[in-house]
């Protein structure tokens, strides 16, 4: 299972890619619970560096407040795994690699949530907030796309990590199709 998710994420990564040079767009990551899997399903393809800037692995709830920006009381109220704090991340870690001969052209996603093995106080393992920040010029209507998804995923810790790895994928290439 592992490696047929794993070869669907470069499926999509690689086509993600490819669209993303085409419109001259970038990419950027605020990772938590995937720990630089994310940016590692871009960097497998050859030739991603044409289009991805880094990640931002903030698995330390300070380090989000810090790093990227997210609203301090809101990881005090409701923590990190959080679909404001999802789409917080992405749009921080946008801001954060912007450049200024990118214009406004650089895609944000983030992941937040729960691994596992098991919850982690009230929120359950496979518990998953994903978030995405689409620049106006990339989306149909032209206004600027800042949304979070929440999964509920099962299996393994390693499972649950590539899942969300998958399923950002799969809305990123939704959306900019």
């Amino acid at each position: 299972m592992v490696d047929d998710v794993r070869e669907s994420c470069d499926t999509l990564a690689a086509a993600i890619l490819k669209t993303c040079e085409a419109r001259g767009a970038k990419i950027a990551c605020a990772e938590s619970l995937t720990g630089g899997l994310l940016a590692d399903a871009f960097v497998r393809i050859p030739g991603a560096s044409n289009v991805f800037l880094g990640s931002a692995v903030t698995y330390d709830i300070k380090a989000k407040a810090s790093i990227l920006g997210v609203d301090r009381d809101l990881l005090n109220r409701e923590g990190a795994v959080h679909p404001e704090v999802a789409r917080q991340m992405a749009a921080a870690t946008a801001r954060l690699y912007a450049q200024p001969e990118y214009g406004d052209m650089v895609i944000g996603l983030s992941t937040t949530g729960v691994a596992g093995p098991g919850p982690d106080g009230d929120k359950p393992a496979g518990l998953v907030y994903i978030g995405l920040r689409i620049p106006a010029g990339l989306v149909a209507g032209r206004n600027e796309l800042v949304e979070a998804a929440e999964l509920h995923l099962t299996g393994s810790r390693e499972e649950v990590r590539l899942a969300t790895v998958l399923n950002v994928l799969q809305k990123l290439h939704e959306r900019l199709s």
